[in-house]
């Protein structure tokens, strides 16, 4: 996913080495030097996230990686969701949310459910896309756990049938973090994109700002987000990443929303990938007063 890191030899070096008895040529050398400094820019220079195939993400490898079998990190994570959409919310229902580069992920939409009478849940992926439309009209078993998690509280557990409820309520939308609608959704849920989606830090803020902006004021959201992340693979592909901690997260936040929980777990002994040092969950409220 990363390229190579590597420093380029130094020319200079070189040539005074192979011509120890002859007076260099200075402006060739120094040609050469200036040649070899911009090659090594270039070959160092973060990959953006124009930069990456992601049409040919794939889904399919991607979910059954992740969440076949439930990672504990993500319960725990839906378990603080339902909590506090629940308590944002009271019982509130009518609402239109958002699932900003759902993925292959759908326990944020699952989260949201209850509340809305419209679900969009929005990837730029193709492959993505597709896999979106077709696990919304009846999602597999995957989900279950998920599900049994949030029904252990009200009002997921007044919902008899979160599938068939699922297919009426979500719709699946191909569209760009960095081009979204501005205040168009009254809740919403990001969960591990911003930083995946580039290797440039300013891409990185960016996507959170365009999360948030595409909220409207006083819209409760949750975030999550891969700690320190190195890049990752799927199939035979490499995607990017941008090493983010808690501080930065907060930093992306700040005179933008309101943080009401941030949880840092480990990624312990058994992650579920390499290349990572945890898993961050944000909530928050986006404030009344920002120009995000």
């Amino acid at each position: 996913m990363y390229r190579r890191r590597g420093s380029a030899k130094d020319p200079a070096q070189d040539y005074k080495l192979a011509n120890a008895t002859r007076r260099p040529n200075r402006e060739r050398l120094g040609s050469m030097s200036m040649t070899m400094e911009v090659d090594q820019v270039r070959q160092e220079e973060p990959g953006g996230n124009a930069d990456f195939e992601w049409n040919k993400f794939n889904s399919i490898l991607y979910h059954g990686h992740n969440y076949v079998k439930p990672y504990p990190n993500d319960l725990v994570f839906v378990e603080e969701l339902r909590d506090f959409f629940a308590a944002e919310l009271q019982g509130g229902e009518g609402l239109h949310g958002v699932d900003v580069g759902a993925g292959a992920n759908l326990y944020p939409s699952l989260a949201m459910l209850p509340f809305c009478a419209k679900l969009t849940l929005i990837d730029y992926s193709t492959s993505n896309v597709a896999w979106l439309q077709r696990e919304t009209q009846s999602y597999s078993a995957s989900w279950d756990p998920f599900w049994e998690i949030l029904a252990k509280a009200e009002p997921y557990s007044a919902i008899d049938k979160p599938r068939l409820l699922l297919s009426q309520r979500a719709q699946v939308e191909s569209g760009s973090i960095f081009q979204l609608p501005r205040e168009k959704w009254d809740l919403g849920t990001m969960f591990f994109v911003a930083e995946s989606i580039s290797e440039r830090k300013e891409e990185f803020v960016a996507a959170v700002h365009g999360f948030i902006g595409t909220l409207r004021p006083g819209a409760p959201f949750a975030v999550g987000f891969m700690e320190n992340s190195t890049g990752y693979r799927v199939g035979s592909h490499a995607f990017p990443a941008v090493e983010i901690r808690d501080t930065d997260v907060k930093e992306s936040l700040r005179s933008l929303a309101e943080i009401r929980l941030l949880l840092r777990l480990e990624a312990g002994d058994d992650p579920i990938r390499a290349g990572y040092t945890g898993m961050i969950l944000v909530c928050g409220k986006k404030l009344t007063n920002t120009e995000s």
